[in-house]
């Protein structure tokens, strides 16, 4: 199933639209009462939750390891659905934090793992030059650490134990691989995942297995975001991503823009689109909170 993105004045009139009603939702809400339908459907709303706590947290990843991971949850006791946020090969970085913080916003708790925390460095940007040049993690490392993730989300006592993981670039990629090895992954989100398909040059020691075989073990909902101008997925390999997972009747949602290329979310990047970004967060929220009640 795809989807094409809406024109500017579609999104900003939509986006008036959801305002206004929220207001509506709640004046009404105040005049009749908390008995009333309008007070129901106010409670239902899934954010803003422009109150929110976040900072560094530990967690234990592969091998019993302690490492650092940033966590950001809605302001109150819940209980929130959850997600693990997968970090870009260029590692974990201010934008990673800012998807954390976006989620919190819309109702659902995140944590974003250092994959890469094993590596010495004197940031995170040095770890993450490290990784590069060393052909990034294993993929075995990356599911043990994003199992540590899971497990401190669930651990929280604001979760409501629901926990999806979602991921951009190679954390696309990591992100296919975790939902078809952990099999309590909730819900899962592939942004822009590289290689999913793999070529068998791009297969070794620590990535020995071709994601998309990982494909059948799958048993969560798939949201995928993808842009029409990237090259790495490219168009056809979106397609042949999308053949195998219908051919293996998995429950999925492509949704593919126009004018939008690798990285169109990234709002530090100059890859980012605005229009096609603001309506992709809204369809990856409005996923999560279907998907993780």
């Amino acid at each position: 199933m795809t989807d094409e993105v809406k024109s500017g004045a579609e999104v900003q009139g939509s986006r008036r639209e959801i305002l206004v009603g929220t207001a509506a939702l709640a004046a009404a809400a105040v005049a009749v009462g908390k008995s009333s339908p309008a007070q129901a459907q106010l409670a239902a709303i899934k954010g803003p939750y422009r109150a929110q706590e976040a900072g560094l947290v530990e967690f234990t990843g592969a091998g019993g390891a302690k490492g650092v991971a940033y966590y950001a949850k809605p302001a109150g006791d819940g209980p929130f659905p959850s997600a693990v946020v997968i970090h870009h090969l260029p590692g974990w970085d201010d934008w990673t934090m800012e998807v954390c913080r976006k989620l919190a916003h819309n109702g659902i708790a995140a944590i974003s793992p250092n994959l890469y925390f094993r590596i010495p460095g004197n940031s995170p940007d040095d770890q993450a030059a490290k990784a590069r040049a060393d052909g990034g993690i294993s993929d075995d490392q990356m599911v043990g650490d994003v199992e540590g993730a899971m497990a401190f989300l669930r651990s929280r006592k604001e979760s409501n134990g629901k926990v999806g993981v979602m991921g951009f670039c190679s954390g696309g990629r990591h992100s296919w691989i975790a939902a078809g090895r952990i099999k309590t992954v909730n819900a899962m989100v592939n942004c822009w995942g590289g290689s999913v398909i793999a070529q068998p040059n791009q297969l070794d020691a620590k990535k020995p297995v071709n994601p998309i075989d990982y494909t059948k073990d799958i048993n969560c909902p798939i949201l995928g975001i993808f842009g029409n101008d990237d090259q790495n997925p490219n168009k056809e390999q979106v397609n042949k991503i999308e053949e195998i997972t219908k051919s293996l009747g998995k429950t999925y949602t492509f949704h593919r823009y126009d004018g939008a290329g690798h990285g169109f979310l990234a709002s530090d990047r100059p890859s980012y689109r605005p229009e096609q970004a603001w309506d992709a967060w809204q369809k990856i929220y409005a996923f999560y909170h279907k998907t993780l009640v």
